[in-house]
This record gives structure tokens, C-alpha cells and sequence, in this order.
């Protein structure tokens, strides 16, 4: 994927989305999916995953990624926020029902996997606790611990919360009248969750082309993480990648 760097973004009309280059970020990923299944072009702006990204900062008031920016809007720089916008851009095919009912499901179901104390938040806990134990801990590692309230404890606690979560939507998908998580066309918890079963289990190669220390990093042969990757889950996953998301990944 082609990038652009802040300070040459700040200045251009249209829509922008800020990702971390190179790496497939969970968050990210689903962000460009997203996009593409609504038709949405964008131009790519470079963030360095873990750097100080000063400038990104003094524009967007904070230095993550993924982060969408629609002309003169303010940044969109919450997960929720960057649904809706992207929803407010393009408003069919919707990311979140108009139903509010339906619409809270899926709300409350991408919170799950994509938000404060949800899967991937989690899995980021797990991730984190090996760097913790190196003497100096690096920097990126201090400042990742810091903004997900690392732990001993909220590490031993992970997998359980994982095994929970996925319990759950396991059980959503079960209940499902269709193949998605709510109604009959995809929402923003389908898009999420499709993207952040990468934690876990990535995509081959052939489909992912990530650095090995990514992919070495995200794969997992734990026996209770795999066991939050249902038969059902996993089938869902594919399903999205099959219908809605192109392949191979490009970041």
C-alpha cells in the first residue's frame, strides 16, 4: 500500500485514513474493509506503530492508528466514531442498522471485539506481558502497557475474558436468523470481528503477507485461545473474507 505522510495529509481534501504501514493491524484492517465494502476511496497516511508520531499527534490530538479523516470534519480517531462517520459518508450499505434495537447489537457486539476490555484489548494484554519481563522494558512496550492498564493480574485474566467473549458470540451466531451476527447483510461487528481472529489464528501467507515477527507474534498454540476459535466462528470468519473482504491483505 501506498502512504502518505502526515504533514502531506493535513492539507489534502477527501478522506484520509491513518494506519500503522506495514503491519496488519486488527483495528486498522477492519477500518479498510469497511471502506471497501461501502465504496469509499481514501488516501493512506502513514503512522508508526509504537513511535511518538509528533505530527499525527498535533493533528489529531492523539498518535494511534486507525484514524478517519473526511475534509473539514474533526478526526474520527474512536473505532465507534470512524463506523459512523463512515456510515454518515455512505449511508448504504450500512456498518450499523437503522433498527435501534438491532442497531445496539451491534454496537454492543463490536465492543466486544474491538473496543476497551474486549478481545483484541485483551490479546494485546498477552502480548505485552513477554516484553514486560525484559530488563530494560523497551520503550514501545512501556508505553503499550500503559495504555492498556497492563498487569500481572489483568494478564492472568485475559484468556478467561477472551473464552467469554467468544462463548458469547458464538452463541449470537447460533441465534442468528442468517450468517451474519445481526439481520441479513454485514455490520461492523461481522467486518470486526473477521479481522481480529488474526490475533489468534492470521490468514496463510498467501492471503497475509505479514513480517514474520508479526505473524510469529499472533499465532498462538495455546490450547484455551484456540478453543475461543469455534468451528462456527471460524467458518464465519472465512465466510467474510470470502464474500466482503479482498484478498491477499495489502498494508
Amino acid at each position: 500500500m501506498e502512504y502518505i505522510e502526515v504533514e502531506q495529509a493535513i492539507e489534502l481534501p477527501g478522506l484520509r485514513l491513518v494506519l500503522s504501514a506495514g503491519v496488519p493491524g486488527p483495528w486498522g484492517e477492519a477500518a479498510k474493509a469497511m471502506l471497501a465494502y461501502k465504496g469509499l476511496d481514501f488516501t493512506a497516511v502513514r503512522q508508526e506503530g509504537g513511535g511518538e508520531n509528533a505530527a499525527l499527534k498535533a493533528w489529531t490530538g492523539q498518535s494511534s492508528a486507525p484514524v478517519l479523516v473526511a475534509d473539514d470534519l474533526p478526526p474520527a480517531c474512536h473505532w465507534l466514531d470512524l463506523v459512523t462517520l463512515a456510515d454518515r459518508l455512505q449511508p448504504a450499505p450500512a456498518l450499523l442498522p437503522e433498527e435501534p434495537a438491532l442497531r445496539a447489537q451491534a454496537v454492543g457486539l463490536s465492543t466486544l471485539i474491538a473496543g476497551a476490555e474486549g478481545f483484541g484489548w485483551q490479546r494485546r494484554l498477552m502480548m505485552i506481558h513477554p516484553m514486560m519481563a525484559v530488563n530494560p522494558v523497551p520503550e514501545v512496550a512501556a508505553n503499550l502497557a500503559h495504555r492498556y492498564g497492563y498487569s500481572e493480574s489483568a494478564f492472568h485474566a485475559a484468556p478467561g475474558r477472551m473464552q467469554q467473549i467468544c462463548g458469547y458470540l458464538d452463541q449470537q451466531l447460533q441465534q442468528a436468523a442468517g450468517e451474519y451476527f445481526v439481520g441479513d447483510a454485514p455490520s461492523a461487528a461481522d467486518f470486526y470481528w473477521a479481522n481480529f481472529v488474526g490475533m489468534i489464528k492470521p490468514l496463510p501467507p498467501e492471503a497475509n503477507p505479514m513480517p514474520d515477527w508479526i505473524r510469529t507474534l499472533y499465532t498462538t498454540e495455546d490450547p484455551g485461545l484456540l478453543q475461543c476459535l469455534t468451528s462456527r466462528l471460524e467458518a464465519h470468519r472465512d465466510m467474510m473474507y470470502q464474500r466482503h473482504i479482498s484478498l491477499p491483505l495489502d498494508f
